[in-house]
């Protein structure tokens, strides 16, 4: 039961940051959520073996934790005087994994991005509750030695009197109101789990901190110089991670995730995964970068732009073909469809993906045999499907089984393992459907909620991408990214949404001047303020 609790404390402490109406609440939301994650991890891992070392040795621990503190205090200095460096950090660390013991099984965790999380929400966090602090004055937000801005950049008008800063009075929006309503209520779907670990462990891990992310994106002045500054970060790991790739496929020796080592030995494809422990995600990865350079290269205005855009998406897309991931294709021509219409006619990009649509279902019922796919036989489609065919149709069973709370947050695996005999632990680790995830896991709440937030975010990103090529770039990858998740696992519980979204709606605030939309209203009122205040005598 204190489990449960403190579940659902994090959660709504996460869904604070997204939709506190003040910065100083958001700052205490965060804060908040900062220090009960790692308490609840701390009791969830502390009878495991993999804990053993730290529980047992206490002189251990207190250096690990002090390390630890250390390093995301002095990131979050790092981040408050040089705030441009905060979103270069979080799209530099999005990709790193480390596999960690946790609750009997290995996960591959984003420490990385953990790190600087914690570094931008103190950055973000300190100066607004602390009186008599940084940021008292008069003016716009700081600018320091002209960095680009960064996570303090939307800090708006300061308040003087109170020593705190006071940000722009931003609106909270349906799209934040429908995040903060999925964490919540995922938590509140773990309370009655029959893997309420598994779904305390995506609490922590994955919907806390990202919450925290994307509240932190989302107030961040993105100029087109940053912008393009974070997109040449992630052109360069793509290829540092595609020529990993190379040397994989060149040596048939797969560097992580045994899974992939033995498929790749009753295959006759080999697959490569890079440093990401699973082609897919490699390839979802690749998918989203190769799309930011592509929208480069669709307005580049300076042909020396065009030509090294077009060459870096010529070595990553052969990275992605020895990924055999056939989710990142299709969401790859999907948000180059997107890009298409967005540059040049939305009606003709629409047209020409609806016949690839049309030719597609009708090679599966004229020529199933040309494609290895037949509607009738189960079988055969769940080979064509790599196996999706039997957990959709499992999951859709788990849905109606429960069709109004569902089985519980984080308990599609176990439950399809007990409804379909399957033996193998890791035979199930998600429908690779999200919404049929959803649907099984937190029953018609949980996917209504599903759709309104996709509308929502769509309708968000959407408004106003014909007129920001960094907007419709955004929009483009963020509907590619949803594509792949109806073949692939992993919706909220990948950073890539979370930073996606963040980044959209921050873009969304920008008037087409350039000037936030909250700053120019602030600054209006503060100049009608002093037209009518009475001169001093």
């Amino acid at each position: 039961m204190a489990q449960a609790v403190a579940v659902i404390l994090a959660a709504v402490l996460a869904a604070g940051a997204l939709v506190a109406p003040t910065g100083e609440g958001r700052a205490l939301a965060m804060l908040g959520a900062l220090v009960v994650a790692p308490i609840l991890l701390v009791a969830h891992v502390w009878d495991t073996s993999a804990f053993e070392p730290l529980r047992d040795h206490p002189p251990l621990a207190l250096v690990v934790v002090a390390g630890g503190a250390v390093l995301v205090g002095g990131l979050a200095v790092l981040f408050d005087r040089q705030p441009g460096l905060f979103p270069l950090a979080t799209v530099a660390a999005v990709p790193f994994r480390v596999p960690i013991a946790v609750g009997g099984s290995t996960s591959n965790l984003l420490i990385p991005l953990y790190v600087v999380i914690g570094a931008g929400a103190l950055a973000y966090a300190v100066p607004r509750l602390r009186p008599g602090g940084s940021g008292s004055g008069s003016g716009g937000g700081r600018r320091r030695g002209g960095h680009a801005p960064g996570v303090d950049a939307l800090a708006g008008v300061l308040a003087p009197r109170e020593g705190r800063v006071r940000e722009p009075e931003h609106p909270v929006g349906r799209l934040e109101l429908l995040l903060a309503a999925s964490v919540v209520l995922y938590a509140v779907q773990a309370t009655y789990s029959s893997d309420a670990d598994h779904a305390l462990e995506n609490v922590i891990f994955f919907y806390v901190p990202f919450a925290i992310l994307f509240a932190l994106l989302g107030r961040v002045q993105w100029t087109a110089e940053l912008v393009g500054r974070c997109l040449g970060v992630l052109a360069v790991l793509a290829v540092v991670f595609a020529g990993i790739g190379f040397v994989e496929y060149g040596t048939k020796h797969v560097l992580l995730n045994p899974r992939v080592i033995a498929s790749n030995q009753l295959e006759s494809y080999f697959r490569v995964n890079s440093l990401f422990f699973d082609p897919n995600i490699y390839g979802r990865f690749l998918m989203v970068v190769m799309l930011g350079l592509a929208g480069t290269v669709l307005w580049a205005t300076v042909q020396r732009t065009a030509i090294s855009a077009t060459a870096v998406l010529v070595v990553l897309w052969a990275g992605l073909v020895l990924t055999f991931s056939q989710s990142s294709f299709v969401a790859l021509l999907v948000g180059l469809a997107v890009l298409g219409g967005l540059r040049w006619s939305v009606r003709v990009a629409a047209l020409a993906a609806g016949a690839l649509v049309v030719v597609a279902v009708g090679l599966a019922l004229l020529a199933p045999d040309a494609i290895r796919f037949d509607l009738g036989d189960s079988k055969s489609a769940d080979t064509a499907t790599s196996g999706r065919y039997d957990l959709i149709e499992g999951g859709l069973d788990l849905f109606a089984d429960s069709p109004v709370v569902g089985q519980g947050a984080g308990a599609f695996a176990k439950d399809f393992r007990r409804t379909q005999g399957a033996s193998d632990a890791g035979a199930a680790s998600a429908s690779h459907t999200i919404p049929v995830t959803v649907a099984a896991e937190q029953g018609i709440p949980g996917f209504l909620l599903y759709v309104a937030l996709l509308i929502a975010a769509f309708g968000r990103l959407f408004r106003g991408a014909l007129t920001s090529v960094p907007r419709a770039v955004v929009a483009a990858a963020f509907l590619a990214l949803v594509v792949h998740t109806l073949m692939y696992a992993a919706f909220l519980e990948d950073p890539l949404t979370w930073t996606l979204l963040g980044v959209g709606v921050a873009l969304a605030r920008i008037a087409p001047g350039g000037q936030d939309v909250a700053e120019r209203v602030a600054a209006r009122r503060a100049a009608a303020a002093a037209r009518t205040s009475p001169s001093p005598s």
